[in-house]
């Protein structure tokens, strides 16, 4: 069983930045690919960035391209996300999710493929 635990999350004007991480529970944290995924209030959960087990790999989705880092320490067991130029669209509760992925440079965005999921951290960005 993987847990992860988001952390970093807060209330940040327009413009600022945030660093999300994502702490994971499992020994073979570098054979996870790990995925970040947002949802505000009344809307469906969707898809952020993603990244593969070894970090070599990365997606975004278009609205946060050149805005949003996706990055993982393997030997800490911890996936980041560094968001800039925040704007009051990125509020929202941002989760961490994980899948059992060895060795493959995947990086899906469905959250179907994550069976592991955090509790999420809020993201409120005021204007």
């Amino acid at each position: 069983q993987v847990q992860l635990v988001e952390s970093g999350g807060g209330l940040v004007q327009a413009g600022g930045s945030l660093r999300l991480s994502c702490a994971a529970s499992v020994d073979t944290f570098s054979r996870y690919g790990m995925g970040w995924f947002r949802q505000a209030p009344g809307k469906e959960r969707e898809f952020v960035a993603a990244i593969n087990p070894s970090g070599g790999n990365t997606h975004y989705t278009d609205s946060v391209k050149g805005r949003f880092t996706i990055s993982r320490d393997n030997a800490k067991n911890t996936v980041y996300l560094q968001i800039n130029n925040l704007t009051p669209e990125d509020t929202a509760v941002y989760f961490c999710a994980a899948r059992w992925a060895p060795y493959t440079t995947a990086v899906p965005g469905s959250p179907g493929n994550y069976p592991y999921w955090g509790q999420g951290a809020q993201v409120t960005v005021s204007s």
